[in-house]
């Protein structure tokens, strides 16, 4: 099955030309034999954009999701896209990712667990849960979003959920290259999944991000990469590999859970 990673700079605070964009992109990918198009973290909006997310911020069933849905049946495949989403009960804002299937319908949606930074912190609430993973064109799909993505526990969590890849929408800036070069092939090893790793390109009010989307393949290895420009990459996965990797590297069947209490205590 072909995933294609959207690395683009993007409009910041305007939804709009977006969603504009979309229309072209995930025609390119369709066309180019992809069953899901994956986009970075808060996509829809803009990743840094300071006060302006909380008039951009959407329900999960808004206008923005409704053309998404719409794009998805008109060109055949699936979108997953970051953006920022306010709670129709509790008006409280969440920094999420959602998966509309190429009928349109929703697949899954998931709000970030850990928040990186200050500002992060004081624009979003944290989600309180992982998703289990959906069917997808026979794999299992987990999602996550940036940061959470460097905590082990959360990956193997939804390795031990079922899943066989993850799509991680992410707005990583230049100082931090470690993460796709050396964490996210790490967690891809150490549970035997594929690992969609799909960037910002290029600078957003002054902060600039690394680029280097990846899907990394079980073997740790880049399927296929993106450099620090806008991209669009296509790779596929197997889950002939997915299944092979689970023999040459056993580390789910070999676990001992029974050693790992301290997991669940809370560091000082």
């Amino acid at each position: 099955m072909k995933l294609a990673l959207w690395q683009i700079a993007g409009f910041p605070a305007d939804v709009a030309a977006n969603l504009a964009a979309l229309e072209g992109t995930a025609q390119a990918a369709a066309a180019a034999g992809a069953a899901l198009l994956l986009c970075p973290e808060c996509w829809l909006c803009g990743y840094n954009i300071g006060d302006a997310v909380t008039a951009l911020a959407e329900y999960s069933d808004g206008a923005s999701a409704q053309r998404i849905a719409a794009i998805a049946r008109q060109h055949g495949i699936a979108i997953a896209y970051g953006y920022a989403e306010r709670d129709k009960t509790s008006r409280q804002l969440y920094n999420a990712v959602q998966v509309i299937g190429a009928d349109g319908a929703v697949l899954s949606r998931y709000r970030k667990t850990h928040l990186f930074g200050p500002a992060e912190r004081a624009a979003y609430q944290a989600g309180s849960q992982f998703e289990v993973p959906f069917d997808f064109g026979g794999f299992k799909i987990g999602l996550l979003i940036c940061y959470d993505v460097e905590f082990p526990e959360a990956v193997r969590s939804l390795a031990l959920l079922g899943a066989d890849a993850l799509l991680v929408p992410t707005a990583l800036t230049d100082e931090y290259a470690a993460v796709p070069n050396f964490i996210v092939p790490a967690r891809c090893v150490e549970n035997q999944i594929y690992l969609a790793y799909c960037n910002h390109a290029g600078v957003e009010n002054g902060m600039r991000f690394l680029g280097g989307s990846c899907l990394t393949g079980t073997d740790g290895k880049a399927l296929v990469a993106a450099g620090a420009e806008d991209a669009l990459i296509i790779g596929e996965i197997s889950r002939r590999a997915r299944d092979a990797a689970a023999n040459t590297y056993p580390y789910r069947a070999d676990r001992r859970p029974e050693l790992y209490g301290l997991l669940n205590v809370k560091a000082d």
